[in-house]
């Protein structure tokens, strides 16, 4: 199976599990405990069926929205995901090249493995930084300043990672950052043979924003998880959240929002937006998913910061459903990580072409030539 028969999330997805080492494959396909939110984030779309209208003229469309006063071309963008150098040895490179080709927005993550300083050296497209709340309150500072001398133009702070989540097939594999062979890993290694020149000869891995200030991660070999558990502030609150936002400055976002009361209180804060995530169902397994959950938050604070539906879409059809309940635009991680693992920024290019192509067939097909013809009336849920 090469990049030409790649024709969907699908075949992306088994042509990365072809090209990666167990341990990181898995560290990319899988998410908490019994996976049941991970799984429910897609199946979620399923339960919502699209109602077309028909002759309404539709030879050109309109796929752009704005988000955080950008305006980007198509209605998604490029999560911010952690570690990307792993995937691929471009990483960030190649997804921030492909995101600026289709002018989308493109996320970097503070345990990216590309810093700030070159992206934005790299890539003028709409740039967001994700921010996690370190016990560390230099690192904080470092990041944030950062981040805003590369002229980045939203801070998005993530706000379900208090713990980490119970990544059990990360448990079963051995999968740290950086890597470390194992007995029960090695064959898989040892069978990805590019895999394992590229890691050595393609640039040394490292976490930039991070490896000034701790261990973990960069010299020291930690899972996610642990990461999350050990590093990160656990007495982080709504205080603390309000003074970033102030420091920022900016446009300022949370990540990670699954309730009304909590999506209002972001608007209390001075938020500019909202992702409505579960973090991939790698956090906590049972929760509801971003779509189940889109309404309602649309309903509460949709007239007053940017709500952005973020993970489980595979498909133009899923993000036509939440556009439709009133996203003002879908996000995802693994949307473009496959990619990046089958084929660096051509795959990429390749899969954000692929969403663009199915969004402007089903834009047409639903009669509708701009995103803000979508709207409830498209959609007829089948258990309410």
């Amino acid at each position: 199976m090469n990049l030409k028969d790649c024709h969907n999330f699908s075949d992306f997805r088994i042509l990365a599990k072809k090209k990666l080492p167990s341990p990181i494959f898995h560290y990319i396909d899988g998410a908490a405990d019994d996976e049941i939110t991970y799984n429910r984030n897609t199946s979620a779309f399923n339960d919502v069926d699209l109602v077309p209208n028909v002759l309404r003229g539709v030879e050109n469309v309109d796929l752009s929205t704005t988000i955080f006063g950008k305006k980007i071309d198509l209605p998604f963008y490029c999560s911010p995901t952690a570690l990307q150098r792993l995937f691929h040895y471009d990483g960030e490179r190649a997804v921030g090249k492909a995101a600026q080709k289709f002018n989308t927005m493109f996320g970097v993550s503070a345990l990216a493995t590309v810093s700030v300083e070159e992206i934005s050296s790299l890539i003028d497209t709409p740039k967001m930084f994700q921010f996690y709340f370190h016990k560390d309150r230099g690192l904080n500072d470092s990041c944030l300043e950062r981040a805003k001398a590369a002229n980045f133009d939203v801070m998005a702070l993530t706000v379900d990672t208090i713990t980490g989540g119970n990544r059990e097939r990360d448990l079963r594999t051995g999968f740290t950052s950086p890597p470390k062979l194992t007995i029960s890993s090695l064959f898989s290694f040892a069978t990805k043979p590019m895999w394992g020149i590229n890691y050595l000869t393609k640039g040394k891995f490292e976490l930039p924003h991070l490896q000034d200030f701790v261990k973990e991660g960069t010299s020291t070999n930690s899972s996610i998880g642990n990461y999350f558990s050990t590093m990160l502030d656990q007495s982080m609150n709504w205080s603390d959240a309000e003074k970033l936002c102030s420091k920022w400055g900016g446009h300022f976002a949370l990540k990670g929002i699954m309730s009304v009361e909590d999506a209002k209180k972001a608007v209390d804060i001075g938020c500019t937006g909202i992702m409505v995530s579960n973090h991939g169902g790698r956090q906590l397994d049972g929760s509801r998913s971003p779509f189940d959950q889109l309404a309602e938050i649309v309903d509460a604070v949709g007239d007053k910061i940017d709500v952005i539906c973020e993970g489980g879409f595979q498909r133009g059809t899923h993000m036509l459903k939440a556009l439709s309940l009133g996203a003002k635009a879908c996000a995802g991680g693994r949307l473009y990580l496959y990619a990046l693992a089958a084929a660096g920024q051509a795959g990429v290019e390749r899969a954000l072409g692929q969403y663009k192509t199915e969004l402007e067939r089903d834009m047409k097909l639903m009669g509708c030539t701009k995103i803000s013809d979508l709207n409830r009336n498209n959609l007829r849920f089948r258990y309410t």
